[in-house]
């Protein structure tokens, strides 16, 4: 392509652009094949994944403990206790036990603090959501009082 050319392309497309705000919508048919949204979550399955979430936070604070089983009345667990022994006895797998148990505990609270915020997020996307539709319901009237349909606000947003 000569420089020309590109000059003129490039003189075309701004040409083609229109100086006001143009945003992208769905087609009017609908997101999905055949008019159906592609992506619909029901409240029971929000319910659902919260719930999954909380049970699995549980599960991991009682099954995965591995640095309190076995505590000791110095609150040291089993394998701390071992990584310890071994370091005194001057063999270097007590180092890296006690590295592999400070890695384990990390990530283990990585995953329990995200199943939380995933439960709790979900437990407050649901309270949210149906606040705005009361609020939205309420607000959103017409002048005789009865709801203002979908199709009559989207006029608004053209």
């Amino acid at each position: 392509m000569a420089w020309d050319e590109w000059e003129q392309l490039k003189a075309q497309a701004v040409d083609r652009q229109s100086p006001h705000m143009q945003v992208n919508q769905a087609p009017a048919q609908g997101p999905g094949a055949g008019g159906k949204p592609d992506l619909v979550v029901q409240q029971d399955d929000l319910g659902a994944v919260g719930h999954d979430a909380f049970v699995l936070h549980g599960d991991l604070v009682k099954k995965v403990d591995i640095a309190g089983s076995g505590m000791n009345s110095g609150h040291a667990g089993s394998t701390h206790q071992a990584a310890l022994a071994l370091s005194k006895s001057n063999f270097t797998m007590g180092d890296e036990l006690m590295r592999t148990l400070t890695v384990w505990e990390s990530q283990v609270k990585a995953v329990r603090q995200a199943c939380a915020h995933i439960s709790n997020h979900l437990d407050f996307s649901k309270k949210r959501h149906a606040a705005d539709d009361a609020e939205i319901a309420a607000v959103v009237r017409n002048r005789n009082g009865s709801a203002v349909p979908v199709s009559e606000l989207g006029k608004y947003f053209k």
